[in-house]
C-alpha cells in the first residue's frame, strides 16, 4: 500500500514541484521552500537546535497557525528547555510561523514521499511530533512511530464534507491512526467521527477548541486609533472589514458596499483576501468598477486617509487581529461561498460584530455558539449581507452589544490549552 502510495506521490510531484516553486517565487522563499520541501535543510538552519529535545508542531496553512499560538506559548513555558520547530505547507502559513517568537525554527513540510520524510525526521530528530486539525500524512505517521516518536493529534475535528469521504476510506485509514499516540478533538461529535473511521477509542479525548484561548497584546486592543491612522483610515468615517474572502465574494462584497455608499452610509471598506496574491487582479477588477483602490502595501506613501467610498486592498499577511481591531464590523469571507467558513472569533476577540454567510460547516460549533450569544449573525446571501450591515452601521448599541457578546463567550470557553498540554506531557512521559 504505501509503495503505490509513493508512487501516486512521485507522479503528483511532477505538478507540485513546478507548483511549489512559482508559488514560492512570489514570497521570495523559492529555492529554499523547494529544498525544504524535499528534506534538505541547511546546516546553519538546524543549528539553533542543537543538543536541545525537540517538539515539532505542524500546523498545515494560516489558520491552523494562528489557532497552534497559545498551544505553542504554552509549551514554550511548560518546556523551557525543549526546541520548538513549527512546520507549514502553505507560503502564507509560514509567514505568519515566522511572526511567533515563542519558535525557535519555521520549516516548510516535507513531502510525505518515504525517502523524503526518512531524510527529515533524520535531520530534525523530533522527541514529540505535535499535528494541528486533521492533517493526516500516511509516511510521516508512520515513519515517525517506526522511529518511536510519538505523535499526537490536536485541535482535531472532522468536518460535515470531510466525514463521507474518510468514512469510504476507513479500511485505509485505520491502519493509520492506530500509529498516533493521542488524539485531542474539539467537540463529542468530533471525536465519535475519529473514532468511526478507525482511531482506537482509548487514545481519543475531547479537549475543546484552541481558538477560544486566542490571546492579544493589549497594545493591539488599546490603540484603535493609532492602528486606523497607520493605516491611513478616517477616523470619522465606519470601518467595515472584509476578512479572509475568496473568489466570488469579493464582487458581492463591492456591490454592497456601493449599496451602503448610495443608502447614504458614511463607510470605508478593508477588503482582505485569503489569498494575497489575488490581490493585483482584485485591483483591476475593482477599479473597472469604478472603486478608487489603494493597495495595503503602498499605503505609507500616501499622506491623507482614505476617503468614503475608497477601498483599502490588504495584499499583505499577519496584520488580521490589526485590521480587525480598527473596523467597527466585521464579514468574515469563505462563507458565501462553498469554502466552510474561516474562524470568526479572532473579531469577537476584538470585541467585534461578526457577520458571516451559511458556509460555516468548518466552524459548526463555534458559529453556532456565537449566534446563540448574540455575537453574530449568518446572513443567507448577497441582499441578507446588505440589510444587515445597513442595520449595524446605522445602529452603535447593536455593534457593541454583539462584540461584547462575542468576546464574554471567548472568556467562558477558555482551557483547551492546558488539557492539551496535559495530554502532550503524559505522551512524552509515557515514550
Amino acid at each position: 500500500m504505501y509503495l503505490l502510495y509513493d508512487l501516486i506521490l512521485l507522479a503528483s510531484s511532477l505538478i507540485l514541484v513546478p507548483y511549489y516553486l512559482l508559488r514560492g517565487w512570489r514570497y521570495g522563499k523559492s529555492r529554499r521552500g523547494i529544498r525544504e520541501r524535499l528534506g534538505f535543510y541547511l546546516p546553519e538552519r538546524l543549528s539553533s537546535l542543537a543538543g536541545r529535545p525537540i517538539i515539532w508542531i505542524h500546523a498545515v496553512s494560516v489558520g491552523e497557525t494562528r489557532a497552534a499560538i497559545p498551544l505553542i506559548k504554552a509549551l514554550k513555558q511548560d518546556f523551557p528547555e525543549h526546541a520548538l520547530v513549527l512546520s507549514n505547507v502553505t507560503e502564507t502559513g509560514h509567514a505568519i510561523a515566522g511572526e511567533i517568537r515563542e519558535i525557535d525554527l519555521c520549516l516548510f513540510f516535507p513531502f510525505d514521499l518515504s525517502w523524503v520524510v526518512r531524510r527529515a525526521l533524520r535531520q530534525v530528530r523530533p522527541s514529540v511530533i505535535v499535528i494541528v486539525e486533521t492533517e493526516i500524512w500516511p509516511n510521516f505517521v508512520r515513519l515517525a512511530h517506526r522511529e518511536r516518536i510519538p505523535v499526537l493529534l490536536v485541535n482535531g475535528r472532522i468536518s460535515d464534507r470531510s466525514f463521507p469521504r474518510y468514512l469510504r476510506l476507513r479500511p485505509l485509514l485505520r491502519p493509520i491512526l492506530e500509529y498516533f499516540a493521542a488524539f485531542c478533538m474539539q467537540t463529542d461529535q468530533d471525536a465519535q467521527r475519529i473514532c468511526a473511521i478507525g482511531a482506537p477509542e482509548k487514545l481519543v479525548e475531547v479537549t475543546r477548541n484552541l481558538k477560544f484561548d486566542m490571546q492579544t497584546s493589549s497594545s493591539v486592543s488599546a490603540a484603535a486609533g493609532d492602528l486606523r491612522e497607520g493605516f491611513r483610515l478616517p477616523a470619522d468615517t465606519l470601518v467595515w472589514v472584509a476578512g479572509s474572502t475568496h473568489a466570488g465574494e469579493e464582487e458581492i462584497v463591492a456591490e454592497t458596499y456601493r449599496r451602503l455608499l448610495d443608502a447614504g452610509n458614511k463607510l470605508v471598506l478593508v477588503l482582505v483576501p485569503r489569498h494575497p496574491e489575488r490581490c493585483r487582479i482584485l485591483a483591476t477588477q475593482l477599479t473597472a468598477r469604478g472603486f478608487a483602490v489603494t493597495l495595503r502595501s503602498r499605503i505609507d506613501a500616501r499622506s491623507e486617509p482614505l476617503r468614503q467610498g475608497e477601498i483599502l486592498l490588504v495584499d499583505t499577511l499577519g496584520e488580521m487581529l490589526k485590521l480587525y481591531a480598527a473596523a467597527d464590523v466585521v464579514f468574515l469571507g469563505g462563507s458565501l461561498t462553498p469554502v466552510g467558513g474561516h474562524n470568526v472569533l479572532e473579531a469577537s476577540l476584538l470585541r467585534k460584530p461578526v457577520v458571516f454567510g451559511p458556509h460555516m460547516n468548518n466552524f459548526r460549533e463555534i458559529s453556532r455558539l456565537l449566534l446563540k450569544v448574540g455575537g453574530g449573525v449568518q446572513v443567507a446571501d448577497a441582499e441578507e449581507l446588505y440589510r444587515t450591515l445597513d442595520q449595524l452601521v446605522a445602529d452603535p448599541e447593536l455593534r457593541q452589544r454583539m462584540g461584547e457578546g462575542g468576546y464574554a463567550l471567548l472568556q467562558r470557553n477558555v482551557g483547551a490549552t492546558r488539557h492539551t498540554v496535559t495530554v502532550i506531557r503524559r505522551t512524552m512521559e509515557a515514550a
